[in-house]
């Protein structure tokens, strides 16, 4: 038996869609991976893109929904192997969007995904946990297990809108739940440097959130788009492509912050 690792159980949430949360998710496992790391990717989202990723969900017969409210089902038997070495992930279906209205009302519903996690997280230096684009259970869930969280906001217009919600929640959940809970860092994504809007969002991001922004800033990228569809990450589809770059730093930003 593996010995057991201070993991850094890592969020990665913003209830807006289409900031790059899944990719972020997905090339931050993979490139901590490549460095050693024992990672297991969480995916929390009924859309279950983090899980279609790496695997192919007809042959997944037991997901993290049947985990969560089976007390029977093991760790052993919703952990699947990738194609990345040190990188297993812990699936997701379409059931698990039953998982707000089966536990409404229940007074461990908040709990649910830390209780069942604490035990197995240490054989893990990191677990990665993808959210769905709301505040709903399964995101406040994911930040009641997690000792960290990152921000995702894409460089648009409406970069910081919502955000105001995101943080209250996270304040919610530092005051009772989990008082330990740090934000580990904002990472701007989908950033075009060749238009104003997107340079000046950058910099509004910037000045709302100071030093907690990462340095390494994600653009936008066909090949970030692309690599999922072949069941690959970035560093494995288009290794020298700018974008494989980006995540390679962000990972180092990760591993000094953590």
């Amino acid at each position: 038996m593996e010995k057991a690792v201070r993991s850094a159980v890592i969020a990665i949430a913003n209830q807006k869609g289409g900031v790059g949360k899944t990719t972020t998710a997905i090339n931050l496992s993979a490139g901590l991976a490549r460095r050693g790391y024992r990672v297991l990717l969480m995916d929390l989202d009924p859309q279950a893109n983090s899980s279609l990723s790496y695997l192919d969900l007809r042959e997944v017969e037991v997901s993290i929904f049947d985990w969560l409210m089976d007390r029977s089902v093991t760790a052993e038997q919703v952990i699947y192997a990738t194609s990345v070495p040190n990188l297993e992930v812990l699936p997701s279906r379409i059931n698990l969007a039953k998982f707000e209205s089966v536990l409404l009302g229940e007074l461990d519903a908040p709990y649910r995904v830390k209780d069942r996690l604490d035990p197995i997280k240490g054989r893990y230096h990191f677990v990665i946990v993808d959210t769905p684009p709301t505040l709903g259970l399964l995101t406040v869930n994911a930040l009641v297990a997690a000792s960290h969280l990152i921000i995702p906001i894409q460089s648009s217009y409406f970069a910081l809108e919502g955000t105001d919600d995101l943080l209250e929640t996270v304040e919610k959940i530092k005051a009772r739940p989990n008082p330990n809970l740090l934000l580990l860092g904002v990472v701007v994504t989908l950033y075009d440097r060749r238009t104003a809007i997107a340079r000046d969002s950058l910099e509004q991001i910037r000045q709302v959130f100071g030093s907690q922004v990462f340095r390494t800033v994600i653009s936008r990228s066909v090949r970030l788009e692309e690599s999922p569809a072949y069941r690959e990450s970035i560093f494995t589809f288009a290794p020298q492509s700018t974008a494989a770059l980006e995540y390679d730093q962000l990972c180092e930003e990760v591993i000094e912050r953590v």
